[in-house]
C-alpha cells in the first residue's frame, strides 16, 4: 500500500497497492532480493518500511480493555470493480459510505485480500484478510480488517471469488452491486491501534480496526485466491511502544 492523498479511488487504490509495471515505483514483493526485509532499501521513499516505530501488520496480544465507541459505519451497496494489480485482488468501489470516527467520515473505496492474515491474534493467523480502506476528506487512512478462516462459503465474496481476475493488471466489473456490509461477522467487537500501510512505502499514521470475530470462507475460496497468490503477506512487525485497545 503506498500512501499519496489522491482524490480518485482508482488512484488511492493504484497507490495503496503499486501496480506491478506501472514504471512509477520500485520493484518490491513478497519474496527474494525484494521480499520484505529488502523493502526500507530499495527506494529513499520506503525508507519508513525499516525505520517506522508504528508499522503494520503486528501480532495482537495484550490488548486493553477500553472505553472505546462501537463502529460508527453506514454502508450501502455500489457499482464495484475487481483488480488484480500485482500484488492482490483488489475491489474498488464507487459510493460504497463510510466509517465515522471521531466524528470525522472515512469514505470506503476498496478492499483487498492477503493470505495468510497479515494481523496475527495471540501468534495466530488465520488463512486469510480483508482489509476495507477507508479515505477522510484531508487524505487521512482508516482500515478494518476482517479475519476470513475456513468453513461455510462465503456468499457476500462469491461473486467476487467467481470474478477473480487471473492474471496482473486484467480487471473486470461485477455484475450487480456489492454492499461491503455483508462481509462483516454479526460481532462487530474490534481491536484498536495506530499502525502503517503493510507495503511499501509503510507510511505511518493509519487508524487500524481489526475486528474480533472472524468470517468464514470455504476451503475452495481460499485456494481460488492462493492459486493467484500463495503467500502475499508481510511478516508481523515490532509493536514498540504503542498500546492496543480492544472493546
Amino acid at each position: 500500500m503506498t500512501l499519496k492523498y489522491l482524490t480518485s479511488a482508482v488512484l488511492l487504490c493504484a497507490a495503496m497497492h503499486a501496480h506491478a509495471g506501472d514504471g512509477h515505483a520500485p520493484h518490491w514483493d513478497y519474496r527474494g532480493a525484494a521480499g520484505p526485509q529488502a523493502w526500507g532499501a530499495l527506494d529513499a521513499s520506503f525508507a519508513g518500511c525499516k525505520l517506522g516505530h508504528e508499522q503494520s501488520p503486528i501480532d495482537i496480544h495484550g490488548a486493553r480493555k477500553a472505553h472505546i465507541a462501537p463502529l460508527a459505519l453506514d454502508y450501502r451497496a455500489t457499482p464495484a470493480e475487481i483488480v488484480n494489480n500485482g500484488h492482490t485482488v483488489q475491489v474498488n468501489l464507487t459510493d460504497a459510505g463510510a466509517l465515522t470516527l471521531d466524528g470525522v467520515p472515512y469514505k470506503l473505496v476498496q478492499f483487498h485480500f492477503h493470505t495468510p492474515s497479515e494481523e496475527h491474534v495471540n501468534g495466530k493467523a488465520y488463512p486469510m484478510v480483508a482489509h476495507l480502506v477507508h479515505k477522510s476528506d484531508d487524505g487521512k487512512l482508516a482500515v478494518i480488517a476482517v479475519l476470513l478462516k475456513q468453513g461455510k462459503a462465503n456468499a457476500a465474496l462469491k461473486p467476487v471469488f467467481d470474478g477473480l481476475p487471473q492474471a496482473a493488471n486484467d480487471k473486470a466489473a461485477l455484475g450487480e452491486p456489492f454492499d461491503v456490509a455483508g462481509l462483516l461477522p454479526s460481532d462487530r467487537g474490534y481491536y484498536k491501534f495506530m499502525g502503517s500501510l503493510t507495503t511499501p512505502p509503510c507510511s505511518e499514521g493509519v487508524q487500524w480496526q481489526v475486528l474480533k470475530q472472524p468470517v468464514e470462507v470455504s476451503r475452495d475460496q481460499i485456494r481460488m485466491f492462493q492459486k493467484l497468490y500463495k503467500a502475499n503477506a508481510r511478516p508481523v512487525q515490532p509493536l514498540n511502544r504503542r498500546t492496543v485497545e480492544q472493546t
